[in-house]
């Protein structure tokens, strides 16, 4: 998610953080208290960093996760993750992304419009 979106989504990016926990991750980095910040990335020539919301190890793998909300700012939104997965298959991590009920739809436009085959983690309220 942006900047902007992550203020007001805070405890789904904690539901997020468990449900990871829950299932075997490890290592977890979140925007969130009581966890380390995931390394930023900065574009050259500009001042846009990208950070990914979740990053956690499963068996030796690094994944990134993005939380999938409706955003006022989609444009920039299909920016991260297209950067995210263009380095995670440059790298041979795995990248996922986590959506709620209410999102889905949104979640489903913004990966058909990127062209993404990817089946999205949903977790419900």
């Amino acid at each position: 998610m942006v900047s902007i979106d992550k203020e007001n989504h805070t405890d789904f990016l904690s539901r997020s953080v468990s449900y990871l926990e829950n299932r075997g991750f490890n290592n977890i980095k979140a925007d969130l208290e009581g966890y380390e910040t995931p390394k930023s990335f900065i574009k050259k020539g500009s001042d846009i960093t990208i950070t990914p919301d979740i990053v956690a190890d499963k068996k030796g793998i690094k994944h990134f996760f993005e939380i999938s909300v409706k955003s006022e700012k989609p444009h920039l939104l299909k920016s991260k993750w297209m950067f995210l997965d263009v380095l995670s298959k440059m790298k041979s991590y795995r990248f996922k992304i986590i959506s709620t009920k209410g999102h889905y739809k949104f979640t489903n436009t913004m990966l058909d419009d990127l062209n993404m085959d990817k089946k999205m983690i949903k977790i419900n309220s």
